[in-house]
């Protein structure tokens, strides 16, 4: 899944070394390769679809970009969500949004999505920590293949849609599985199980 370089980089050097093809990601100061598999490209295809009808059925100062990176507060990372939602209006005030299509404010991030893979330490302890520092206001952990540890997905381990909130400065958590309707503050009227989520790594969604 990885392929970490030796040496630690700044967010500047990423910046300038970064291709155009392919996804990186630099963690704590080393460019990381993200080589994700089919069932998890499935699932955040699906979302991306299911979210962009959202923006479009209310007409949401919204976007959804490909391969836009999220600058962290400590300067040293910055990720490339599976799915990041992007407030249109606040792109003007991003110092580094027209050069290299990179957003650091929570203003500009009303959501993002990781969809968790073999790395999953990184979903929900890295970029947890990274995201709430930020202050991004919600966050959403789709573990469709049930990954995580236990102490986050429960014993036995299942698959699970975690939703994190921000409140007063901290994440708070509300978890969805099988037929439960996922609630989001970003898109308080979308119509979307966990298990419709979890489909779409069958292809069946």
């Amino acid at each position: 899944m990885f392929q970490p370089l030796v040496e630690p980089i700044t967010f500047e050097e990423f910046i300038e070394w970064k291709p155009e093809n392919g996804r990186y990601e630099l963690h704590k100061g080393v460019i990381v390769e993200m080589q994700p598999t089919g069932d998890h490209e499935l699932v955040r295809a699906f979302l991306i679809r299911e979210l962009n009808f959202e923006i479009r059925r209310f007409n949401l100062a919204y976007s959804i970009p490909s391969q836009a990176l999220v600058k962290a507060v400590d300067k040293k990372s910055g990720y490339i969500p599976d799915v990041l939602v992007l407030n249109l209006t606040n792109l003007a005030n991003e110092p580094l949004w027209k050069k290299s299509s990179t957003v650091s404010q929570a203003e500009s991030i009303p959501l993002i999505v990781e969809v968790v893979s073999t790395n999953w330490r990184d979903d929900y302890f890295l970029k947890f920590g990274e995201y709430e520092e930020m202050g991004i206001s919600e966050y959403w952990i789709v573990d469709y293949a049930a990954l995580g540890g236990k102490r986050f997905i429960g014993n036995p381990k299942q698959p699970t849609v975690s939703v994190y909130t921000l409140v007063e400065g901290e994440y708070q958590i509300t978890q969805f599985r099988g037929n439960d309707r996922i609630e989001s503050l970003t898109f308080p009227e979308l119509d979307l199980t966990a298990e419709q989520v979890f489909q779409a790594a069958l292809g069946e969604a």
